[in-house]
């Protein structure tokens, strides 16, 4: 044999050991979980007529619930599904997170009091406001308040 097989051979015995070597270090390292238990667990539907009904406990103190049915049942054109439910569990800082929601044709709802909320509105934008809504007419079509066309000087356009 020449030299140029016994490299090739010598390269490919390294590449099979790296690739034993990667195997066993990307399995995985043992798990510091511990499974937490279901304390408690209801599932009822989907029904005929599209209600159902789910919640569920865990041992660290998380639950869920949802239940929800088809609004308008039988209006192919008016149907629609809607749910309402929550979720609590506690947070990583000890702070206990609780969010309720609904969904429906208007979107999903979610409220809880961990949830960001807008900033208050400066007060001259307030004024300005609440002036438009007690002068509608003001805001009538016809006096100005529409777009204008554009100024274009005469001559050529290109």
């Amino acid at each position: 044999m020449d030299s140029a097989s016994n490299r090739n051979e010598y390269q490919i015995a390294v590449l099979a050991a790296l690739c034993l070597v990667s195997a066993c270090l990307a399995r995985p390292q043992g798990s510091n979980t511990t499974p937490i238990p279901i304390i408690s667990y209801v599932n009822e539907g989907v029904n005929f007529d599209g209600s159902y009904k789910w919640s569920y406990e865990t041992a660290n103190e998380i639950q869920a619930q949802e239940e929800g049915y088809v609004k308008n049942l039988g209006n192919p054109e008016q149907e629609t599904q809607f749910a309402q439910g929550g979720y609590q569990y506690t947070a990583p800082d000890g702070t206990r997170i609780s969010l309720t929601y609904t969904a429906d044709e208007n979107g999903f709802v979610p409220q809880g009091a961990h949830l960001p909320t807008p900033p208050p509105i400066p007060e001259a934008i307030q004024r300005a406001l609440e002036y438009i809504a007690a002068h509608p007419e003001e805001n009538e079509a016809g006096d100005g308040s529409e777009p204008q066309p554009a100024y274009k000087p005469a001559g050529r356009q290109y």
